[in-house]
């Protein structure tokens, strides 16, 4: 022992190990440990040197001071205190216990048997389990100013470029990947305005993929919140500091998926690795009168009690550490409810909800919730507090429906379209609350939907049983892959379809990387345990073509208001115009009645859109026209007149991709393509001088 350790500093203002000049301050909060150790470790970490008592103590906060100390110190915990389960106790003495405070490992977790081993065994875990590394991070970085996400990018960060033939090696599947000029290109030709991050904590892949020699690939499994993943990013937080300033540098927000609700430790039979050694009884929820027990709320074997304020202030810390050392713009959290649940049931008066609104650094940051979770009360869409934004699942499965050909879903697919009031027209929120999309992470990927009828995660070892059975999803004719060309093309107008729904829709439009060009797992819905070819992104068959067309829906909702305005579409007069905001369509420019809305083989819905427009003189209000053919069959319609002096012209035609744009007479009728959708917009100018304009433009484009 050549270390010695005082109390008499005082506790330090944070908890975890903090820098001084002299030495290095410990903290660490349990409420029913007897007693915590700091365990110090050489420079590589291999032999353990000293094991030095938290003597210090205020309320729940051991703390002590060791001086001598400095950056690169290798440490972990260990915790003495009863082990009876039944009082909800789980001390082990033999348990290297990894600090929930840490912000660097030296090595990523491997998952191990004898870390389930009780204490009678007296099996010593440190050598399974990663040492925190003691860093002083610069706190300076800065996000960007507050907005809306708009569109957004989910991303794994080793799925998206691990099989790029233009990224190094040794950069493949990292953060650092995403700070190449040639990645931030890409992200700008699509249109991407916020990207989302999959999780960067540190994880432990669950003990049934060990037995099937698989990992988890996604990493919603984690133990230290605050510090990077290893496998991530081997620069830790100063790498991840790297590539979201380089986005930020391009306009691009990023977002970081945090996993609050559950940690990697369990069941009550799972591993002990830090929560459960320190606190089981503190940091996790337990049945009335079961302590021995936890509450699955999560689906994962835990659930982290963010009810009591120790445990909302940890992750209350865990986000002004990612805010302050790395600049993230905001957060999604997963499984969100379990955020807001108290006993009586969910609360916006939470402690996590109430700490985030009153903290200077995370107030004005996004907050993006995953509004459900498997526990009592569990599906909360439309409940968060203001201003939370939301994901929602119902324009995905609305949106799938229809186009899938289900009756009866003309009124929904028009609720979606307008902005989801039924589930956000209150407390004056915004249609920009409610985050859109027909795939995400978990599910099927947007080409699939178009591609299997069934799920088929048979790779993923559970005999087909995991993942969602109700995909609301079709193969046009054969499952899976086939090279029949007019399946393939049917395929493609679905996809461009369903991207075109999704982008004129109202609220904040999110993709996953890879659908913008076509991405396919070969029908698994639930690729968490594919760290493989079925996940990673295949960049060598992009569809370009399709990238072209998401990246023209991008920039043409941005740049007009009566596709991006954020406000419900309710038929009244929009503000600074004379035209109601909407009127949905029939194919014979007529509005819609109530027998066409009870008309359960209704396919085709049209509308005309006005959104307000600013400019430098004053505002007015600008139209466009929509039209939506769900149907195997093209529709002849009656375009309605544009205001004097003004024509249609045509941008977007879903089934014909790369489309120039076009003025349209709408004099003469007009054919909307099966499975399609059309996107006009009035502008101003007579359409024989229009016409003159394109005709001029396409001789002039002639070769001579």
């Amino acid at each position: 022992m050549s270390n010695t350790i005082t109390a008499e500093r005082g506790k330090p203002a944070e908890l975890g190990a903090t820098l001084d000049a002299d030495g290095i301050h410990f903290a660490v909060y349990s409420e029913n440990a007897d007693a915590i150790e700091v365990c110090l470790f050489d420079e590589a970490g291999t032999q353990e040197t000293d094991r030095l008592t938290l003597e210090g103590a205020d309320g729940g906060t051991r703390y002590g001071f060791v001086p001598g100390l400095a950056v690169g110190t290798r440490y972990g915990l260990r915790a003495r205190g009863p082990y009876a389960p039944k009082e909800g106790h789980r001390f082990d003495y033999s348990k290297l216990l990894v600090d929930p405070y840490a912000i660097q490992l030296d090595r990523p977790f491997i998952y191990q048997p004898g870390l389930t081993a009780p204490p009678e065994r007296e099996l010593d875990s440190a050598a399974f389990i990663p040492r925190a590394v003691v860093i002083d991070p610069s706190r300076d970085a800065s996000p960007l100013p507050f907005a809306a996400p708009g569109l957004t990018y989910e991303l794994s960060i080793r799925a998206f470029s691990q099989r790029n033939p233009d990224v190094s090696a040794e950069l493949r599947g990292t953060v650092g990947a995403l700070a190449e000029p040639h990645f931030l290109d890409y992200l700008e030709r699509v249109g991407i305005d916020t990207v989302e991050f999959m999780p960067l904590a540190a994880w432990i892949d669950e003990g049934h993929l060990m037995l099937n020699n698989l990992t988890n690939a996604w990493g919603y499994n984690p133990i230290t919140h605050m510090a990077p993943d290893p496998r991530l990013s081997p620069g830790g937080l100063a790498e991840v500091r790297r590539a979201v300033e380089a986005m930020h540098e391009r306009g691009i927000r990023v977002l970081l998926d945090v996993v609050f609700n559950h940690s990697g430790e369990g069941s009550e039979v799972g591993p002990t690795i830090s929560y459960r050694g320190l606190d089981n009884l503190l940091y996790y929820r337990h049945p009335d009168g079961q302590p021995e027990f936890m509450i699955n709320d999560t689906g994962t074997g835990n659930t982290f009690a963010t009810h009591k304020p120790p445990v909302a202030k940890m992750f209350v810390d865990v986000l002004r550490t990612w805010v302050q050392t790395t600049g993230i713009d905001g957060f999604r959290y997963d499984l969100g409810t379990v955020l807001g649940r108290l006993p009586e049931g969910f609360s916006h008066d939470a402690p996590f909800f109430k700490m985030v609104a009153e903290d200077a650094v995370l107030k004005d940051r996004i907050h993006v919730a995953e509004p459900w979770d498997v526990g009592p009360g569990g599906y909360q869409v439309g409940n968060f507090p203001k201003p939370w934004f939301e994901w929602q699942d119902k324009f995905r499965d609305d949106v799938r429906k229809f186009w899938k050909g289900e009756d009866g879903m003309i009124g929904a697919l028009a609720t979606r379209l307008a902005g989801s009031a039924d589930l956000y027209n209150h407390d004056g929120r915004r249609p920009s609350v409610g985050v859109n999309f027909l795939a995400a992470h978990d599910g099927f990927t947007l080409a699939d939907i178009a591609m299997y009828e069934e799920k088929h995660n048979e790779a993923n070892g559970e005999d087909n049983r995991d993942g969602h059975n109700d995909n609301h999803s079709w193969n046009n004719g054969v499952e899976g892959q086939t090279d029949d060309p007019a399946i393939i093309e049917a395929r493609g107008k679905d996809i461009r379809a369903m991207l075109a729904t999704l982008l004129v829709s109202r609220g904040n439009p999110m993709l996953v990387a890879g659908d913008e060009f076509g991405r396919t797992q070969g029908g698994n819905n639930n690729g968490y345990a594919q760290d493989n070819e079925i996940t990673w992104l295949d960049w060598e068959h992009a569809d370009q073509l399709l990238i072209d067309f998401t990246a023209k829906l991008a920039k043409l909702r941005k740049a007009h208001p009566a596709l991006n305005a954020d406000a419900f579409l309710t038929g009244d007069t929009v503000k600074g115009g004379d035209m109601p905001d909407v009127v949905w369509l029939r194919e014979d420019g007529e509005a819609l009645t109530d027998d066409d809305w009870n008309d359960g083989s209704r396919r085709f819905l049209g509308m005309s859109v006005y959104g307000p427009r600013e400019d430098d003189q004053e505002t007015e209000s600008e139209r466009a026209v929509i039209y939506i053919n769900g149907d195997h069959e093209d529709r002849t319609v009656r375009l309605p007149a544009p205001r004097p002096g003004a024509h249609f012209q045509l941008y977007v035609q879903s089934d014909w991709p790369d489309l120039e744009p076009r003025g349209v007479d709408h004099q003469n009728d007009l054919v909307v393509k099966a499975r399609s959708v059309f996107i006009m917009l009035e502008e101003a100018g007579e359409l024989e001088a229009q016409m003159a304009i394109e005709e001029k433009a396409a001789s002039e484009a002639e070769p001579a």
